[in-house]
């Protein structure tokens, strides 16, 4: 069973996140990039799927500038077999649908049985690149994934996905697309010896502007302009007996929070 998952290159969520002088961007120099959170649950339950599947095989696809290999190498120790790089040093300026044409267009000369995403990237949070990819390889998705199960012929999956107003159990046949969610299960850490591997496994190299692809590779979406969020007013301390502080809050959640 060939088993593909989409990675992307992120800002450490635990990094602090400066906008640069003009608004065009946000400071990289001395920034920590790592392995997009929920990409880790998909390159985990890949990992999972081909030890169960003997004769099974992950290969990591991912845009992203030069530095991406270190991600890409996080996978690879993490029991990745293959990956491909699509390497565009100003990826930043895609939408999420662009991002899904470039992979599928790499994707689409591989045999893959399943692809698995994280659910949405941490940086910009728009959760649209799995469903839009699955669109242009014309195959159905599952998203948001909490359990997954693969059938023994590695014919079809059954995925039970979370949503906000019911708990899902779906089946669907292969190929096929997931994205994982948080609580799909817990992604291992690398252990040395698969770390120093890593480090001298080949990976593909892909030029993203050989790829060639017209329209389909335009951004929809123009960023204008970045921007810090406001300055955090300073809490409150409110003193008294529990009474008198109670209604204290409640008069405050009313006329000045007005959230009541």
């Amino acid at each position: 069973m060939n088993l593909v998952v989409c990675v992307k290159h992120v800002p450490d969520t635990e990094s602090r996140i400066r906008v640069k002088g003009d608004g065009t961007g946000i400071v990289t120099e001395g920034l920590n990039f790592v392995v997009n959170p929920y990409d880790e649950f998909a390159v985990e339950e890949a990992i999972r799927i081909k030890e169960r599947i003997p004769g099974s095989k992950v290969i990591v696809v991912t845009i992203g500038p030069e530095d991406a290999t270190k991600s890409i190498r996080t996978c690879l120790a993490m029991g990745a077999d293959d990956a491909v790089h699509v390497v565009d040093g100003d990826f930043q300026r895609f939408d999420g649908v662009a991002t899904a044409a470039m992979l599928a267009a790499v994707i689409k000369d591989l045999q893959f049985d399943l692809i698995i995403c994280g659910k949405q990237a941490v940086d910009d949070d728009c959760a649209q690149v799995g469903p839009a990819l699955a669109e242009f390889l014309g195959i159905p998705d599952v998203s948001v994934v909490t359990k997954l199960d693969v059938a023994a012929d590695a014919k079809k999956i059954t995925a039970v996905r979370e949503t906000e107003a019911a708990r899902e159990t779906v089946e669907c046949s292969l190929p096929a697309l997931v994205t994982a969610q948080k609580g799909l299960n817990e992604p291992r850490y690398p252990s040395l010896p698969a770390i120093m591997k890593a480090k001298k496994t080949a990976i593909k190299t892909v030029p993203a502007a050989e790829l060639g692809l017209g329209p389909d590779g335009a951004p929809r979406v123009e960023v204008l302009k970045f921007a810090e969020p406001p300055a955090r007013k300073a809490g409150r301390v409110l003193e008294g007996e529990p009474r008198q502080v109670v209604k204290q809050v409640v008069t405050l959640l009313v006329e000045e929070a007005r959230v009541l």
